[in-house]
């Protein structure tokens, strides 16, 4: 999750200066996420996987968005106990947002509350299973704990649904030779 934070900042910016019409419900997800698993272009992939995210982080209360926009600015800034206040209001405001949990999930796993992060991940994916950002946090989170078998699942799982993602392919195989390697 710390990964590619300055990209997820431009992204909140844009989704902030956009009419917010969207979340993780919106329609035009299938489509791209169908295109983002068939494409055999990187370039192609992450274009779908920005318009994903775009999708993600709008919100149809200006507020709200504007809120995790901030919260955004405040985690690349490091100031993680003001991100987390910030996400502690939009999960609030707007419980069914994925992405508002997923950020707050975000902030946890940098204060390395990992249980916490845990929480926050779950009710994300729960809202928006394909969130190929938040599997990859738990992926994240699970190495932390030390448990490199989830942590393979569930880059299995982020494969699934974005076979281009960048760096995937080596952590996955990292993560098998762990586990391959702990088995023996």
């Amino acid at each position: 999750m710390r990964i590619l934070l300055l990209p997820i900042l431009l992204l909140a910016a844009i989704a902030s200066a956009l009419p917010a019409a969207a979340d993780q419900t919106d329609a035009r997800l299938k489509g791209l996420f169908a295109r983002l698993q068939s494409t055999q272009s990187a370039n192609e992939a992450k274009q779908l996987e920005a318009g994903i995210w775009q999708l993600w982080l709008e919100n149809k209360d200006q507020q709200v968005a504007r809120k995790v926009a901030a919260g955004v600015v405040a985690m690349n800034q490091g100031a993680l106990k003001t991100a987390l206040a910030i996400f502690d209001d939009v999960v609030k405001q707007a419980p069914n947002y994925a992405e508002g949990w997923n950020k707050r999930a975000s902030v946890y796993y940098m204060m390395d509350a990992y249980d916490k992060s845990l929480s926050d991940v779950a009710r994300t994916l729960a809202l928006e299973p394909r969130h190929f950002g938040a599997l990859s946090g738990l992926s994240l989170i699970y190495q932390e704990l030390g448990d490199d078998a989830k942590a393979l699942k569930a880059l299995e799982k982020v494969q699934a649904l974005h076979p281009l993602m960048p760096g995937l392919g080596e952590r996955i195989d990292a993560l098998r030779e762990q586990v391959e390697g702990k088995a023996i």
